[in-house]
């Protein structure tokens, strides 16, 4: 079912000082950077490491972009911190239907895009013991786009 994970996601108020904390202090660089309009977060992508499966293990910094996102909502209760750990998946429509099957509520009827092209969906953090989970399908990945 679930071959790695994926990334862990890092709600921050700004991305760039965020980044460079990592930069400065684990000599991460990034991978890839986008804006999700859908989510409303500016997003980067800082690579951790190669995994046996062909994918990939990183670290999401996602600092929103309006106030009424997911993160933006997050953050003003929460503060800065992890905000969900994401697993990688060969089929992130098949695995949420088995674990929707196993009474853990999926919060995305089919599968949205997400970084990279990637395809996911979440799994409601109050069935998996207070932690949000994201379902990944990477899609493809040749080289870093900025």
């Amino acid at each position: 079912m679930l071959t790695r994970i994926d990334h862990i996601g890092i709600a921050c108020f700004d991305l760039d000082r965020t980044v460079e904390f990592y930069r400065a202090t684990y000599g991460f660089e990034v991978f890839h950077t986008e804006v999700n309009e859908e989510q409303g977060v500016r997003e980067a992508m800082l690579k951790i490491n190669d995994t046996s499966d062909g994918g990939s293990s990183y670290l999401q910094l996602l600092e929103p972009t309006r106030e009424d996102s997911p993160v933006a909502k997050w953050l003003a209760k929460n503060g800065e911190g992890v905000h969900h750990i994401a697993f990688g998946t060969a089929d992130v429509d098949g695995d949420a239907a088995a674990v929707r099957d196993k009474g853990v509520r999926v919060l995305y009827e089919e599968p949205r895009r997400g970084s990279m092209g990637s395809r996911i969906t979440f799994l409601h953090p109050k069935d998996c013991h207070g932690v949000l989970t994201e379902l990944v399908t990477s899609a493809p990945v040749e080289s870093p786009e900025h």
